[in-house]
């Protein structure tokens, strides 16, 4: 501010733009630290407040730093997909509403385009959300660029089931790789040595994760380690039957004796389409989900898995974020949760 005629005159912020030579928004943009600003036109700026004495509107940050009270949950959008009956959403989104609605907080679901825009911090700059959560996160360039543009802002946010070992992103997880391994080493255990694992997409960690406890097994046992012996689906029930499609002529000749599969859906779909080939688990071959599914219960046989404790992660990713007391005593940038190997009947 500058006086005039003994009276103080208030500058704003097109005279800093003018005189930085830039738009109101963008002086804006550097003022706020919101958005890449190239760093030659936010020294520009921030030399033409200084120069000028520019004093922001305290009414106006006041207002700007307003809050939503909304809690953005950012879910992909899978075509034909019940996402709310998928126990694995159900789950983390039942541990969060349960936080969200203790701190004061709702939900808001968004959900994301598998080609679509990934601004997610431009959910922030319009106060349409406080905090984020993101569910399905993948090891993609263009989800990197969205999630490093949310660290540099400073906007809260974390992971679910999902890490960036080289970024220090906050995050909850699950100990996916002793959770394979000690499937795998049961399956060993109990007879098995040609064992073929069906595992997610390489761009989720857990996917990786698993893959790695798979491998620790076999090789604690002095068994190869066969490629040919790993296949990838998707994570959908479809893709496990599409694997079993290449395993039935290798279980029935006895040179696949037991399936462990990276959730429960692939492994219902390899039990269908084998069932069809007159492969029954349990008798001709045996078979470990993951997950440990409402659906893994009511299988025939019922499907032995290992239990993942999704609620608990929706809760503590919840409370990461939202309670002031969890925040304060957060120690690590993620938190990785215990996983359970359950026997039942198919192995």
């Amino acid at each position: 501010m500058h006086k005039w005629n003994g009276r103080l005159a208030v500058i704003s912020r097109k005279e800093v733009a003018k005189l930085a030579g830039v738009s109101e928004a963008t002086v804006s943009r550097v003022l706020n630290s919101v958005g890449p600003i190239k760093p030659e036109t936010r020294e520009r700026v921030l030399q033409a407040a200084k120069e000028l004495g520019y004093v922001p509107n305290a009414l106006a940050q006041q207002f700007a730093r307003r809050k939503s009270g909304n809690v953005g949950v950012i879910l992909p959008a899978v075509p034909k997909v019940h996402l709310f009956s998928t126990y694995y959403f159900s789950e983390i989104l039942s541990g969060i509403g349960e936080v969200s609605r203790r701190c004061g907080y709702d939900l808001l679901l968004i959900f994301r385009e598998p080609d679509g825009e990934r601004d997610y911090a431009k959910l922030f700059r319009t106060q349409k959300i406080d905090a984020c959560i993101l569910l399905g996160s993948q090891n993609m360039p263009e989800e990197k660029i969205a999630l490093a543009e949310l660290k540099e802002q400073g906007f809260p946010f974390c992971l679910v089931n999902q890490r960036f070992d080289e970024e220090p992103y906050d995050a909850v997880d699950a100990d996916h790789v002793t959770g394979s391994c000690e499937a795998v080493q049961y399956l060993i255990a109990a007879g098995a040595r040609k064992i073929a694992f069906v595992n997610g997409p390489e761009q989720f960690s857990n996917s990786r994760d698993r893959l790695e406890g798979y491998r620790i097994a076999l090789e604690r046992s002095g068994i190869e380690y066969r490629e040919e012996l790993v296949l990838t689906g998707n994570y959908s029930r479809k893709s496990g039957y599409e694997a079993a499609e290449l395993l039935a002529e290798p279980i029935a000749k006895g040179r696949v004796q037991a399936i462990f599969a990276a959730n429960d859906r692939m492994a219902i779909g390899i039990m269908q389409r084998l069932r069809e080939a007159g492969l029954e688990p349990g008798k001709d071959y045996l078979l470990v989900g993951y997950d440990d599914s409402d659906g893994s219960r009511i299988t025939s046989p019922r499907l032995s898995t290992v239990a993942v404790p999704f609620y608990e992660m929706g809760k503590q990713a919840a409370a990461r974020l939202l309670d002031p007391a969890v925040a304060e005593e957060k120690r690590s940038t993620v938190d990785i949760l215990p996983v359970s190997f359950i026997q039942r009947e198919t192995s």
